[in-house]
């Protein structure tokens, strides 16, 4: 009798834990919060490497300060060297063997769209996706929430202002062959119908290319007198040098993923001197039109503190204080937010609800909106759609061209 009583309470008790485990959020313990990463620290685009490394740096100061409401964010990145299959076979791996409770950032349009249905599916956040891309936002989905201006927006403005400001008449594009490199090419065309202008010429890259010879010389041939970029730090350098053996010297102009100047000073071997790209933070252009900022004496306060208590006590030894490092920090500043204002008692969807109710937040970025989740809005998960243009001194500074301006979003269907 005794052992038969003695089983059914065992029964009961294992009954009740699994009932707990099962009603427990996944990646959230007592003391802790685990949240992933991806991040190309080999490959073709690993100088953007530092963007996982600029979150990892943040994560530790938040929990060095106390964490959020008692628990430390435990920060899992790995490196997909920028390739699809490695992201997609290491999101796996982390959500079902460690469990995650969110996604922050992670580097790339084609990896993130690998993953992009599967965290979806799942229920799973996933805010400040690092790529500007469309299909983040069109159509909308529940947990993914954007940060990044998204390419379209950096391709026009980048255009305007060549024509308008600058005078220019013939227009190139070099872009990655995916959906960052089309994006940036169809934004562009964009504004150029507008002022019923024609591309000079498009000039398409594929991600293994290394040989930049072809691409210069349809620029040339083309006679373009400004070219938009839309490619790796790693192209951008191989085609800047390319071009200048040739002798053939356009406005070189790029998106905001090479924005962080003293890196792309130091690729180019000074060749960046002049380029002009769009960008989304770090600074605060308004009233500074003309302007010379310089990332290693921020004049942003926030900016300043990041430096002085993120990076120089909680970087590695190794790692180069600039703008890649810093957006690591501004994608996810918004998650962090949310969870804080989610309280003690966490769940994923008091996350999503805290996110919805942003309005004009700002951390290091543009001001960050979000709304109730509406399926045929982008603009309720779109996050930033301010930027503004700098251009790039020799010593790797910046020189604010314009203020903050809003970007048009432009829907697939138009």
């Amino acid at each position: 009798m005794k052992n038969t009583l003695l089983g059914l309470l065992l029964c009961a008790a294992l009954v009740t834990g699994f009932a707990g485990a099962a009603n427990a959020e996944v990646g959230v313990t007592d003391t802790e919060i685990h949240i992933g990463q991806w991040s190309p620290q080999t490959g073709p685009a690993a100088p953007w490497g530092a963007v996982a490394r600029g979150t990892d740096a943040y994560f530790k100061w938040i929990n060095a300060n106390g964490g959020i409401h008692g628990r430390k964010l435990i920060h899992h990145y790995f490196d997909d060297a920028y390739n699809p299959a490695k992201t997609i076979a290491g999101v796996k791996q982390l959500q079902e063997q460690t469990g995650m409770f969110a996604w922050a950032s992670g580097v790339g349009t084609a990896c993130g769209l690998a993953v992009k249905d599967y965290l979806m599916e799942n229920r799973i956040p996933w805010v400040g996706p690092s790529s500007g891309s469309r299909h983040w936002v069109d159509p909308p989905q529940k947990y993914l929430f954007n940060v990044y201006p998204l390419y379209l927006g950096d391709a026009q403005l980048l255009t305007e202002y060549a024509i308008t400001e600058m005078g220019k008449k013939k227009i190139a594009v070099v872009y990655q062959e995916d959906d960052y490199g089309k994006q940036g090419l169809e934004g562009a065309r964009y504004m150029l119908k507008k002022h019923d202008m024609e591309l000079a010429e498009a000039v398409p890259v594929a991600i293994t290319d290394t040989d930049m010879r072809p691409h210069a010389m349809r620029l040339r041939q083309a006679e373009a007198d400004t070219v938009l970029l839309f490619v790796t730090p790693g192209h951008v350098a191989r085609v800047l040098g390319t071009a200048k053996a040739m002798k053939y010297e356009p406005q070189w102009m790029s998106t905001t993923t090479c924005g962080d100047f003293p890196l792309m000073i130091a690729i180019t071997k000074g060749l960046y001197e002049g380029v002009i790209t769009a960008s989304f933070g770090m600074m605060d252009p308004t009233g500074n039109v003309g302007e010379v900022e310089n990332i290693n004496n921020p004049k942003h306060e926030l900016m300043a503190k990041y430096k002085k208590e993120v990076f120089e006590q909680f970087a590695a030894e190794d790692e180069r204080w600039g703008y890649t490092f810093t957006a690591g920090i501004g994608f996810v500043e918004p998650l962090v937010e949310a969870i804080r204002r989610a309280g003690r008692d966490l769940t994923r969807e008091k996350v999503v609800a805290e996110l919805e109710k942003m309005e004009n937040f700002q951390g290091i970025m543009g001001r960050i909106n979000y709304g109730p989740f509406d399926p045929q809005d982008p603009h309720c998960r779109i996050g930033q759609q301010e930027i503004f243009l700098q251009q790039c001194t020799a010593d790797g500074a910046s020189k604010i061209l314009t203020e903050w301006e809003t970007t048009k979003f432009i829907p697939k269907s138009e």
